[in-house]
This record gives structure tokens, C-alpha cells and sequence, in this order.
């Protein structure tokens, strides 16, 4: 009779890990919440078997930019919900929050959640609260002194800092603004991500003032000053990149435009991280969540081994997450896994109302320290109906 070694064993499918750079069909064991084994012909020591045959057992997802602070924020989608059902077992909220409102994040967000939870600071003590407002319209609403004692007194959740360029977030001030923004993350040595799209001036303008480490967020805008002139990569955004300055997909309600996208990928240029901006005003449609997104640049022409690791190793390293055993899939690391499978072509769209048909991408099993965690189903069904 065959020793029983292992909880549960995921068999046979393909298996990334863009770490160890596994990428081959075999088993995955888990045992108490952590990766017991990675090798094949494991099930037989297993109390459970999951056939993963055909479907890709990768990291669990990590979403680096979206907006889950419901009940406080128009904008706040619920978390474990939003993305912890959806494949994504930690995430980090991209400016929702700022320094007049954490304490009520970290209580009735962070600390209920079952996912891993970090945010970048809105530098605006506002936050987001509501999106019909420019949160610096009033310049005085960057509070420098409170974003650093957050950030301080934080260091668990806060991984950086928020500023949204767009015109009618910061009027014409965005310049200096920005500037303070930067003086505020080099105090905290953290990063600062920065939403592009409708800023007043061009995008290298923008780029030229950015640290190593920062992140250029609505990397695919097709809203003005976005990354392309004449249908290219404009140099400053390549130049930016050799720097250091990171980008980031970030679809949202109105930002992915598959023109942009498709002609930047086309080039070569694809994202460093992969996120969904999923919120409250888009989570039913376009963006729906963090899979979908990536099912649409996959249509695009990003392969899955560019795909894994942009959701994946590359967000946990961007927010410190690593160091906790997110982004990777390793013998005794924690068992946090995202299995994925492609289903039925579907029409999906971007934030201009353009749309294509692909086949979609599912969680057909996710673990969280490894718990099995029930899954929703695509919340586009309903529509496509």
C-alpha cells in the first residue's frame, strides 16, 4: 500500500514558476498550507488529487493596482470578492486611501480580508472618495507630514505612494505637485505610481522627473499624452524604461485602449506589471477582474510565459511581498496557487468601446496558504447572456 504524504496533490498540469523557472507538466503537493513537493507521479501519496490536466498551475496572482475600499470610496470595490474568488490572493488598493482615511482602511478592509492586503498612499489626504472631485484641485490637500507618519507607522501596508496627473485632478499645479510627491517618497523610500492620461502637458515631461522604482500607471491610455506618437513608442518612454521607471497596464474603467496596446506590444513593449485597476465602476464591465485582463493583452499578443510572471513575481516584488512568499511557486514556500484554464471565446472590451473575441481565462482552483477558496463565477455572464 502506498504512503499517504501529502494533503492534496494538483496533477498534471503545466506548471510556471518564473523564479525557478519551472515551466513543465507535473504535480504540485501541498501539506500543511505549504508546497510540500513539485515533481511528477505524486498523486498516489496524495488524501486528494485535483486533475489539472490542460490548465496552468502558476503563483497565486498578485494584483498590483486596484480600488477596494467599499462602503467609504464611489470607487471601492470588495476585495475578497472582487479578486480573492477571482485568482488573486493579494493585492495592493492604488490610491483609494489617504491620510485622513487609512485608519478606517486597515480596520474594515485590511484586517477582515482573507487575501493579503497593501496599498499606495493617495498623497492627498482625501484619497478617492469620490471621482466626480479632484482630490488636489486643492493643492493643500497634500498633507506631506501626515503621508510620511502613515507611511511610518504602516510599513506592513503602505508599499508607496499615489498621484493622478490628469488635468482636472490637479488642474495646472500638476508640476509642482508632482515634485512634492517625489520629495514625500524619497523622505519614505518608497515608490511613487503616477496615472497618466489627459495630463496638460506631454507624457516626457512627465517621465523626465520620475525615480528608478517609480511606476507609470495606464501604460495602454488612449487618452491624450499617452505613450505612442505616430503609432511608436516615443523614446522618453523607452529612456524612462532603461532608467529604471516602471509601467504598468492598468486597464480601468477608461483606460486600456487595444489600439495602443496591440501597436506597443506589436513593438515589443509590454508592461512590467500586469493589473486590472478593477473598482466599483468597472468590475461588471470592461475590466471585470484581473484574469480577464490578462486574457485580453494575451489576444493582444503577450504570451503566458510574458503573462505569469507580470502577475505574479514581479507585483510581489514591487510591493514587498515576496519576502512573504507571494509571487512564487516553490518547494516549502506557502501554497498560494492560482490554476487557471482558457473556456469558450467571448467578446470582451476595452475602455473605448472597442472589443474582441478571445477565449477567456478562468481560476478553476485557487489556494490561499493552501485553503481551497471558493471561486465566482465571470461576472460577465450575466451580460452576455
Amino acid at each position: 500500500m502506498t504512503e499517504i504524504s501529502f494533503d492534496l496533490v494538483l496533477s498534471g498540469g503545466t506548471v510556471f514558476d518564473p523564479v525557478a523557472g519551472t515551466h513543465a507538466v507535473t504535480d504540485v503537493a501541498v501539506t500543511d498550507g505549504r508546497v510540500a513537493r513539485i515533481a511528477p507521479s505524486l498523486a498516489a501519496q496524495a488524501r486528494e488529487v485535483v486533475d489539472c490536466a490542460g490548465k496552468w498551475v502558476m503563483p497565486g496572482l498578485v494584483e498590483g493596482h486596484t480600488h477596494v475600499f467599499e462602503n467609504v470610496s464611489k470607487v471601492g470595490a470588495p476585495p475578497d470578492e472582487a479578486h480573492l474568488r477571482r485568482g488573486v490572493v493579494a493585492a495592493a488598493d492604488a490610491g483609494t486611501v489617504g491620510a485622513s482615511t487609512f485608519a478606517a482602511f486597515r480596520e474594515f478592509v485590511v484586517r477582515p480580508a482573507e487575501m493579503r492586503l497593501v496599498n499606495f498612499l493617495n498623497v492627498s489626504v482625501l484619497g478617492l472618495i469620490d471621482f466626480r472631485f479632484g482630490e488636489l484641485l486643492n493643492p493643500d490637500t497634500l498633507v506631506a507630514e501626515d503621508a510620511l507618519a502613515v507611511a511610518r507607522d504602516n510599513p506592513d501596508v503602505v508599499r508607496g505612494f499615489k498621484i493622478r496627473l490628469s488635468e482636472d485632478v490637479v488642474g495646472s499645479a500638476w508640476r509642482s505637485l508632482l515634485k512634492s510627491s517625489l520629495a514625500l517618497a524619497t523622505d519614505a523610500g518608497l515608490p511613487l505610481m503616477v496615472h497618466i492620461g489627459e495630463t496638460e502637458e506631454p507624457l516626457p515631461e512627465v517621465l523626465g522627473m520620475l525615480r528608478p522604482g517609480d511606476i507609470v500607471a495606464h501604460c495602454y491610455t488612449g487618452k491624450p499624452h499617452g505613450i505612442l506618437d505616430d503609432d511608436k513608442v516615443i523614446p522618453a518612454v523607452l529612456d524612462a524604461r532603461a532608467r529604471g521607471v516602471l509601467f504598468d497596464s492598468a486597464h480601468g474603467k477608461s483606460n486600456l485602449s487595444f489600439e495602443v496596446a496591440r501597436k506597443a506590444i506589436a513593438e515589443g513593449f509590454l508592461p512590467d506589471l500586469l493589473t486590472s485597476d478593477t473598482s466599483a465602476r468597472n468590475w461588471r464591465g470592461p475590466v471585470f477582474d484581473l484574469v480577464t485582463s490578462a486574457a485580453k493583452l494575451r489576444a493582444l499578443g503577450m504570451t503566458m510565459d510574458e503573462i505569469v510572471p507580470r502577475m505574479t513575481i514581479a507585483p510581489a516584488r514591487r510591493l514587498g511581498l515576496d519576502t512573504e512568499g507571494y509571487g512564487t511557486l516553490v518547494e516549502g514556500g506557502p501554497a498560494h496557487v492560482t490554476v487557471l484554464e482558457d473556456t469558450e471565446e467571448t467578446t470582451l472590451p476595452d475602455a473605448a468601446g472597442n472589443s474582441i473575441v478571445a477565449p477567456r481565462l478562468e481560476p478553476a482552483l485557487v489556494l490561499h496558504g493552501g485553503q481551497r477558496v471558493e471561486t465566482s463565477p465571470w461576472r460577465g455572464l450575466d451580460t452576455a447572456r
